[in-house]
């Protein structure tokens, strides 16, 4: 059974991977949480794999380059910056890091020798982006201190997270010995350690908590550590919990409705008060359904759990701040390790 909340161990944890189902919301999701993990004073990095700028989007910034960017200012005084990795940009980076290409590394680039790269080893694309997350967890500053006290990943959606983490893994056995063995086997081991959780995105909703229990068991079964399910998108209840299943199952009681309404002085018409009942219909059918889909989580998984509520009124910057106060009021960012 899930627990609500945001447990000591997840506070740990210095990378934090968001996955979950296309359509669930987690690259909102995984910018609430940069910005609750720096609240206070911290300093998170927000990164991007899959290239798609929605975190320039969410933000309402220009389309964010190959370079660590600040963003916007936490709660409390901290700070959240992004990075858009391009593969790319990360190979050519990888060739001056082990091999001091330097110029021939573009030339590489202009005749095509990237593409032809991550072809001829298809796992290589995912090895250089989370090669280049785990250089930024353990990237510190002079004195010794890490720059980032948490690393937030908007990671590949739940269908493919596990072979996105865990590919690494394969790398490192396909080149035993150079560069790339060290950079795969120094990723494996930061992915495979308590300094990483990999938190799932659902909808209470059939098909989602679906594969949040899937992806949960993949993950453990590759020895990757599950961190809190995020139950996004969840629905005030406005009728009481005796009301709901009679009402999800068509019982509405029009006269009533329309004496109540009468008694506080609204005289409505017959038209006005049908529509009243079907929208009361409608909102219970969802509350019976979410509830249903909650209880299967529930059963399913014992990951701790977090909860954010619908915003009526779609996504902007204000309403983020809204989704980072709830995170932080169940806990989240709370005692992040540096």
């Amino acid at each position: 059974m899930t627990t609500p909340g945001w447990p000591d161990q997840l506070a740990q944890a210095r990378l934090h991977v968001v996955t979950g189902k296309g359509g669930t919301g987690k690259t909102t999701v995984a910018a609430a949480l940069a910005l609750a993990l720096a609240a206070g004073g911290k300093r998170t990095l927000l990164v991007e794999v899959e290239g798609r700028q929605g975190i320039a989007q969410l933000f309402d910034t220009a389309p964010l380059p190959y370079e660590e960017r600040r963003i916007a200012v936490a709660p409390g005084g901290g700070e959240v910056r992004a990075l858009a990795i391009d593969p790319e940009a990360a190979l050519l980076e990888y060739f001056e890091l082990f091999y001091r290409l330097g110029m021939a590394g573009r030339t590489l680039r202009r005749m095509g020798a990237i593409e032809f790269a991550t072809t001829l080893a298809p796992g290589l694309r995912d090895v250089l982006l989370t090669g280049k997350v785990k250089e930024c967890v353990t990237r510190r500053d002079k004195d010794g201190t890490p720059v980032y006290d948490a690393v937030v990943l908007d990671a590949p959606p739940t269908g493919r997270v596990v072979s996105f983490l865990d590919v690494t893994k394969a790398m490192a056995d396909l080149a035993k010995v150079g560069p790339i063995h060290t950079q795969a086997a120094g990723v494996v081991e930061l992915l495979h350690s308590p300094l990483t959780a990999v938190h799932l995105v659902t909808l209470l909703e059939d098909l989602p908590v679906t594969e949040t229990l899937e992806a949960i068991e993949q993950l453990r079964d590759a020895e990757l550590r599950p961190g809190a399910v995020i139950v996004n998108q969840v629905r005030p209840q406005w009728l009481p919990d005796r009301s709901v299943t009679a009402a999800a199952n068509g019982r509405v009681d029009a006269e009533r409705i329309r004496a109540g309404l009468a008694s506080a002085g609204l005289d409505l018409a017959p038209d006005v008060i049908d529509g009243l009942v079907a929208e009361t219909v409608d909102h219970a059918v969802r509350i019976h359904a979410e509830g249903l889909a909650l209880a299967r989580l529930d059963a399913g998984t014992d990951q701790p759990r977090l909860e954010l509520p619908t915003l009526l009124d779609g996504v902007d910057l204000g309403s983020l701040y809204e989704l980072t106060e709830e995170l932080v009021a169940q806990g989240a960012g709370t005692g992040v390790s540096v």
